[in-house]
């Protein structure tokens, strides 16, 4: 084998396996547990995206996102009241997943970057919440009054981010105690 065959294969590898992942995760999107009635739903999509970003690191994270972004805006039928919220409850929803990558290194990136990856999704979807989707908030949410925007978007947004986030702790852990915790780690 030449040197270059030699150097051109864990690109190929990246990319083969990024689309593989990306693909899963479209295919956990179109099966969510439980959709929420404007946008939002607790799904495993997150989880084969943190996956790539915590094996390949945050260049090829980022670009995973991106991609994972742009499908779910196109593919998921989302609810959006203008380009405002397909920007934020979309695109940047999306690629903001790719900082998980930022932990690819260290000792428990996988938790710590999809943690990182899970709250900074909900951030955006708080904001976009509260500023763009302020008009739409309900009298009543949850069996409480709702008096201001930013409470309601944080009890919207962070009922089914817990949860996704909790549900893929839960699978990484899982993951771990088995051969598949190869996959959790850097590839080498």
């Amino acid at each position: 084998m030449n040197t270059q065959t030699l150097t051109r294969r864990p690109a190929v590898l990246a990319l083969c396996e990024g689309a593989l992942l990306i693909a899963l995760a479209e295919i956990l999107s179109m099966y969510p547990l439980y959709k929420m009635p404007w946008g939002g739903s607790i799904d495993l999509a997150m989880l084969p995206i943190f996956i790539y970003c915590v094996r390949w690191g945050f260049g090829p994270g980022m670009i995973a996102s991106l991609a994972h972004a742009v499908l779910q805006t196109l593919m998921e039928g989302g609810i959006a009241i203008g380009w405002e919220s397909i920007i934020g409850d979309f695109l940047v929803a999306y690629v903001v997943l790719g900082f998980a990558g930022l932990f690819w290194k260290m000792k428990g990136g996988f938790f710590i970057g999809a943690t990182v990856g899970c709250v900074l999704r909900f951030l955006v979807h708080y904001v976009v919440g509260a500023t763009i989707w302020a008009s739409s908030m309900p009298e009543e949410f949850f069996g409480m009054t709702m008096t201001t925007p930013w409470f309601y978007s944080a009890l919207y947004n962070g009922f089914y981010m817990v949860i996704d986030w909790a549900a893929i702790m839960v699978i990484g852990f899982l993951l771990v105690k088995t051969p598949a915790k190869k996959y959790l780690r850097p590839h080498a």
